[in-house]
């Protein structure tokens, strides 16, 4: 089965992603990228929005039943093993959409969505890879991409001679720089911020009734 350039739920999920099979539609897509940017600017839309999202992994809370025992449910033991690391986090589908909107907040969503569509281009097949290499590339790596990712100038100038002959790897030395940079930086400050310990406090005290 062919792979679709990344299509794979995850990065449905997440905010902002606009991957397409065609690179022809990335011609499109400056646009529509800034007005993303210019979105950002309104924190109090986002606050509702992420009201929502977390009322939607936990809608018990909202009519005071019992925690389900139901997989689409989200568990406080799952959420405090968010709090081990940020390979824990990442592994968690519902992990990557919270962390994703918490750094949506924080106007740097464009690290784990380059990060999650790395991961998504290793499972490229062979004869897909220039196309979706050269989508990654615009989109995150140039220096004029709309999503431009907080790369050194010497990574940024090996990824760019990797992708003219690319392999499931050639993405591999920038995103562990954006890894590193998550987990140093944005993780631990996840971990504080009121989405990451009012989801946890929630979850606790519904377990509790």
């Amino acid at each position: 089965m062919r792979a679709a350039a990344i299509s794979t739920p995850k990065l449905d999920k997440m905010p902002g992603m606009f991957f397409s099979a065609n690179p022809k539609e990335l011609k499109g897509t400056t646009h529509s990228l800034l007005d993303d940017k210019m979105q950002k600017r309104r924190p109090k839309t986002f606050g509702m929005d992420m009201k929502a999202y977390l009322r939607s992994m936990i809608p018990h809370l909202e009519s005071g039943m019992k925690s389900s025992k139901s997989k689409d449910i989200l568990s406080a033991a799952e959420v405090m093993q968010w709090s081990l690391s940020l390979e824990k986090l990442l592994a968690n589908q519902t992990g990557q959409n919270v962390f994703g909107s918490f750094l949506k907040s924080e106007f740097s969503e464009e690290n784990i969505e380059f990060w999650l569509a790395c991961e998504d281009y290793k499972q490229t097949e062979s004869d897909l890879l220039p196309c979706k290499a050269e989508e990654i590339y615009k989109a995150f790596v140039h220096s004029d991409a709309a999503k431009q990712i907080n790369i050194d100038f010497r990574t940024r100038e090996s990824t760019a001679k990797k992708i003219k002959a690319p392999t499931p790897t050639c993405f591999d030395e920038a995103q562990k720089v954006i890894y590193t940079l998550m987990e140093k930086d944005s993780y631990p400050r996840f971990l504080k911020s009121d989405i990451y310990l009012n989801l946890l406090n929630d979850l606790q005290a519904n377990s509790l009734k």
